[in-house]
């Protein structure tokens, strides 16, 4: 049996928790994907998947050889795509989602550029704050902010969202600058919404420990170009992101303030639904996206 087909059938029954969903993404029948997975768990000499009537789950060893045979699939697909005529010009539609203060602070740009380089290409984006089901609403691509990607999700790491604390100049003088976390705990701080927290989280460099400070204010809002106009008005302190305020920065609309302290850092992630059968367009925006982060100065110099 084939070894590359084996490993497609169990990183795409891992990737969809069903045997059935798998073999029917592959074109197989479920008797043939359980062969196939059957014969990859015998030549690696180890249980690849728990499974059930109703679920499969992924063993230790099922976890390890899941990013082995991610890893040889890419190598795979990009051999084959070499083979390609690459001088075929990428078409189609797209449609992407994101946060609509990333899109509007860097990926509109982008994807600006990557439309004018590839005008055959037709790119929906839909702005939302909330985390969409990729194959539900047709999809194609999705960047997400967060350290917690749901398990089997396929990504691309894109680069590292940092964040500063922040507030008007106006607003610091009135009320003064906090010299510590604690010092939050006597201001008015603007709160993203999201998992209902009411605390912010700082690192301590003297005891390399994260600590958490109560905070608390009079706006909450989860889409954080709520909380930045909030800031530039004078009404409080606010975490946001540095791709969203590096201009106000610069211009001293904003004023950083405990930026000894560092906060948590995010990951800037292109999430798809599935390596196989890419289309062109797909796979350039995703190697422009790469290029694209892994150039700009600002991602590669971004302090917080």
């Amino acid at each position: 049996m084939d070894q590359l087909t084996a490993m497609k059938v169990f990183v795409e029954a891992a990737e969809r928790g069903s045997l059935t969903s798998a073999a029917e993404r592959l074109g197989l029948s479920r008797a043939k994907a359980s062969r196939y997975l059957a014969f990859l768990e015998h030549i690696l000499g180890v249980r690849l998947l728990h499974r059930s009537t109703r679920s499969l789950s992924l063993t230790s060893e099922g976890e390890q050889a899941l990013a082995d045979c991610r890893q040889m699939l890419d190598v795979q697909e990009r051999m084959l795509a070499k083979r390609h005529d690459r001088a075929s010009e990428p078409k189609g539609e797209l449609r992407i989602t994101c946060s609509q203060s990333f899109s509007q602070s860097y990926l509109a740009n982008v994807i600006a550029e990557y439309a004018l380089r590839y005008p055959q290409v037709s790119i929906d984006i839909q702005l939302l704050e909330r985390s969409v089901n990729l194959v539900e609403e047709r999809i194609d691509l999705a960047i997400r902010i967060t350290n917690t990607l749901d398990p089997g999700t396929i990504a691309k790491p894109l680069g590292v969202c940092r964040s500063v604390i922040c507030a008007s100049p106006a607003y610091l003088d009135a009320r003064g600058r906090p010299d510590s976390p604690q010092g939050l705990l006597n201001h008015a701080c603007l709160m993203h919404a999201q998992f209902e927290t009411h605390s912010w989280r700082f690192q301590s460099t003297e005891r390399d420990e994260w600590i958490k400070v109560p905070v608390k204010g009079p706006i909450r809002a989860n889409d954080v170009t709520v909380l930045k106009q909030a800031a530039l008005a004078g009404v409080g302190i606010a975490m946001l992101p540095t791709y969203l305020v590096r201009g106000e920065i610069v211009s001293g609309e904003l004023e950083v303030v405990l930026a000894d302290w560092p906060l948590p850092q995010l990951g800037i992630h292109a999430v798809y639904t599935s390596r196989q059968y890419m289309p062109v367009a797909l796979r350039t925006l995703l190697d422009f996206l790469e290029v694209k982060f892994s150039t700009d100065a600002f991602w590669q110099n971004n302090e917080g």
